[in-house]
């Protein structure tokens, strides 16, 4: 998660902090690898766990930045990247890509998802599809040289790849992909489920991003109109975002039930200390005033998906189905040099009980499998079969823990390739 810097409520502190710490006199290697070193040393959460290394004694910022991170627990938390990428990421919800999330399964590479009017959905590709080539190679190939991460080629417009893929009835199909600017629709699905006289919600939510705030307002208008008493949180592959948009959608969730609470706890390093401040819910116009959460999640569920469940959690019942999410309870700051952004991990966020310490991730109370036959959506798909389940009963089903997910994302801390939010958005 980060903090944009023109909106929510610590718009004035951001935009403070994302002005230059030190003088950056050039765009020399190092000139960047010294502004780093820069931001690091004054904004850095675990400022006091970085070595004492020379910039001058690196070919990149991104070798100095990999140099002095506090391993064992920011692999790949703080991260440099493209400052035009970002932009289109957080302000607009695209990034260049295919439009595909990916999952591996056993020895079989299957499409999790595919973003509207992309190349992927071009190509015919769909939710539960296998890949059996890709550039050539078979799937079984990049398994055995452990190089599957990187099978689909550079993240630049016009990189292409030419791929074979069996549907989900068996046939085959090949097709070129072309890599373009992609949107990604923030909120994917929103539905009613009549269940055992309930209406429930659901919300299939991709990312927090600046697009969201009005997307989530239309759903949850549409959902409140509908008489919805119940709410199941879909945010399966969402890698986070703006922590403003966190804090709106905890808004729409607790309504008039959680105003003025605290949402969140900013703690920062000593020497950012008076930066330390306290968010609170807002009541929002379209808000559900829920007395339960249900949330799904997988190992692609992170930051601020991570946020609003902990949030949530000491003014109501929330309960997880899924898989065990990302554990990121962190956020960083954006800092500008050159063409690139400097993201230092800053501060870390608790809830009102002072919890917030999940970096092995938030367990689920129900264990379900991210059912790859069915369309997300479909009450049949496992988790969230599970989730209406759990929202009839109260308590999980008798099977949810011999269906917990087998299939591992090829996503975050399973693809070394990439950092940041390009690494948890998990597509490509």
């Amino acid at each position: 998660m980060r903090i944009h810097p023109l909106r929510g409520a610590l718009a004035v502190a951001a935009t403070l902090l994302c002005q230059p710490l030190a003088a950056q006199s050039t765009c020399s290697t190092l000139g960047q690898t010294s502004f780093v070193r820069d931001v690091m040393q004054s904004m850095y959460y675990w400022y006091r766990e970085m070595p004492n290394v020379q910039p001058a004694s690196f070919d990149s910022a991104e070798a100095y930045l990999d140099a002095v991170r506090f391993k064992p627990l920011d692999s790949t938390f703080s991260y440099i990247s493209d400052r035009a990428a970002d932009d289109a990421f957080f302000s607009d919800s695209q990034f260049i890509g295919f439009g595909i999330s990916s999952m591996l399964l056993g020895d079989q590479y299957r499409v999790a998802q595919v973003f509207p009017d992309s190349p992927a959905a071009e190509a015919g590709l769909e939710r539960g599809a296998r890949f059996l080539e890709i550039g050539g190679r078979t799937v079984a190939d990049y398994l055995a040289k452990g190089d599957l991460g990187s099978a689909f080629g550079a993240t630049q417009i016009g990189v292409s790849v030419a791929v074979r893929f069996a549907d989900t009835s068996g046939a085959e199909h090949t097709a070129t992909m072309t890599k373009r600017l992609v949107t990604i629709p923030t909120v994917s699905s929103s539905k009613v489920f009549e269940v055992d006289g309930k209406r429930v919600g659901y919300v299939h939510f991709r990312n927090f991003v600046t697009p969201s705030t009005e997307a989530l307002n239309q759903a949850f208008a549409q959902l409140k109109a509908a008489g919805v008493s119940e709410l199941v949180l879909d945010l399966r592959y969402n890698g986070g975002g703006l922590v403003s948009v966190a804090q709106h959608l905890g808004g729409l969730i607790g309504g008039a039930r959680t105003a003025s609470q605290v949402f969140a706890v900013f703690f920062h390093n000593d020497k950012n200390a008076g930066r330390n401040q306290t968010l609170r819910y807002e009541d929002k116009p379209s808000a559900l005033n829920l007395t339960r959460l249900t949330v799904i999640t997988t190992r692609a569920s992170a930051s601020a998906s991570e946020l609003v469940i902990n949030a949530a959690r000491p003014f109501m019942k929330v309960m997880i189905v899924g898989d065990r999410t990302y554990g990121k309870p962190v956020g960083q700051y954006s800092y500008a040099f050159c063409d690139r952004v400097v993201h230092p991990v800053a501060f870390q966020l608790r809830n009102a009980q002072d919890q917030g310490d999940f970096f092995d991730g938030i367990a689920p109370d129900c264990p379900a499998g991210d059912d790859i036959e069915h369309l997300l959506g479909d009450p049949a798909e496992a988790s969230l079969a599970e989730a209406l389940f759990v929202v009839k009963n109260g308590t999980c089903s008798a099977g949810a823990r011999s269906s917990a997910t087998a299939g591992a994302l090829i996503a975050g801390r399973s693809r070394v390739r990439e950092v940041g939010w390009r690494a948890l958005l998990n597509a490509q």
